[in-house]
């Protein structure tokens, strides 16, 4: 794994180019070392959630969101750089927006 794909994907959820944020990060999981899968694969479904409520499907957007926050969670408060606590804080307002029957979520802050 290259510093470079966890950046670009990371650039590109702040951008809202989830689906390509998807692609970047997937890449770093991939190559990850099995220690740190985790940490990309749950950016991964940070960047799919936000992804799938743009196409106005909430139960794929539920699930993912659900997956993030069991991945990310034990690599808070940070890692690799990334605020892992207020990302955890994100996806679970999210979480609760969806809940309460929207897909209207602020946009992540990463």
């Amino acid at each position: 794994m290259t510093p470079g794909e966890l950046e670009r994907g990371l650039e590109a959820i702040r951008s809202g180019k989830y689906f390509e944020a998807h692609e970047e990060l997937e890449l770093a999981w991939r190559a990850a070392a099995p220690e740190e899968r985790d940490f990309y694969q749950g950016l991964v479904h940070v960047a799919v959630a936000w992804y799938q409520a743009g196409r106005g499907r909430p139960v794929a957007t539920a699930r993912q969101l659900e997956k993030a926050a069991r991945r990310l969670g034990p690599f808070a408060p940070a890692h690799r750089g990334v605020d892992v606590a207020d990302v955890l804080a994100q996806v679970a307002a999210a979480r609760e927006v969806v809940r309460e029957g929207s897909l209207v979520l602020d946009p992540p802050r990463i």
